[in-house]
């Protein structure tokens, strides 16, 4: 039953990287273009793409939070049983805990590129000056 668990959540953490992913595409592939160089842009934004699924999946799945399942806690050294309840509130845990990590990711990248945005552009008014 673990095992299941842990599939299921890799796959549905994977999913919502994919809709994320394609979400956040244009995007991303907008302000690597006009913050980058041409020949090097693209390969910035697959780079974003796979730290999309790399921080989305492992922030999303929680192994060590699953550990309760397989490892006796507490005073009376107790494995948990999973019940169809624990399923729901883990599966909803993991769609949570997927966004939650890509949204911190993307709040950093944003910022990075605002920052990188405004010297871009002061760059650029001094040249027109």
């Amino acid at each position: 039953m673990f095992w299941s668990l842990l599939l299921v959540n890799l796959i549905e953490a994977f999913l919502i990287c994919v809709i994320v992913a394609y979400l956040f595409k244009k995007p991303v592939s907008k302000i690597m273009q006009r913050l980058v160089p041409d020949d090097i842009y693209s390969a910035w934004t697959k780079y974003i793409t796979f730290a999309i699924y790399v921080v989305g999946v492992s922030g999303g799945t929680r192994v060590w939070d699953l550990e309760k399942y397989i490892n006796p806690s507490g005073k009376d050294n107790i494995i948990l049983e999973l019940t169809k309840d624990r399923w729901i509130l883990e599966v909803y845990h993991t769609v949570i805990a997927t966004l939650q990590s890509v949204a911190w990711m993307m709040l950093v990248f944003f910022l990075f590129a605002l920052i990188a945005y405004v010297i871009v552009r002061g760059f650029e008014m001094k040249k027109h000056a």
